[in-house]
């Protein structure tokens, strides 16, 4: 995986992307609130990391509705142990049901 951005951002650190949205594991089902963590070049990446990995966990469909670089390691559960995993390479799904 690169680490390097592609674009003129030029982060100390690696880049780690948060992603929130929603998943659908079922057709018409109700959906489920999520957090996706992980590390990627640019944001395109990132997406398409992502809907990768909802779909290896059952998810049919995902709405994504925003996207950002996290600039701080998050302080608090769950968000800061998906964090270390994102650096790690793992693509962290956090699920709020």
């Amino acid at each position: 995986m690169i680490a390097t951005p592609d674009n003129d951002n030029n982060l100390d650190g690696p880049m780690v992307f948060i992603i929130i949205g929603k998943g659908y594991e079922k057709k018409g089902g109700e959906g489920v609130d999520l957090h996706i963590m992980l590390r990627a070049p640019d944001d395109d990446s990132a997406v398409r990391e992502a809907l990768n990995a909802l779909s290896e966990e059952g998810f049919l469909e995902a709405d994504l509705d925003q996207i950002g670089i996290l600039t701080d390691e998050p302080a608090e559960e769950p968000h800061a142990s998906a964090y270390q995993g994102a650096l790690e390479g793992e693509v962290a799904i956090i699920r709020f049901e």
